[in-house]
């Protein structure tokens, strides 16, 4: 037997996909609004912030270096 089968043979299956397509729309939706909503400032931050780590652990790397000599 075929697991569709065993999927048409349970009763109210077809809710399901109905309540995960709702789910997915919604948070998508949520966070398109969070997105629109957010200060474009903060956002600056959260991208360069992997470039600002970068050049706290080059620093870090320099002094150590600094210290060394």
């Amino acid at each position: 037997m075929k697991f569709i089968n065993y999927l048409e043979s349970i009763s109210g299956i077809a809710v399901y996909p109905m309540i995960s397509l709702i789910i997915f729309f919604g948070f998508f939706s949520l966070l398109l609004v969070y997105v629109i909503k957010s200060d474009k400032q903060h956002i600056l931050e959260l991208k360069n912030l992997p470039l600002e780590k970068e050049l706290t652990s080059t620093n870090k790397i320099s002094d150590h270096e600094q210290r060394m000599s």
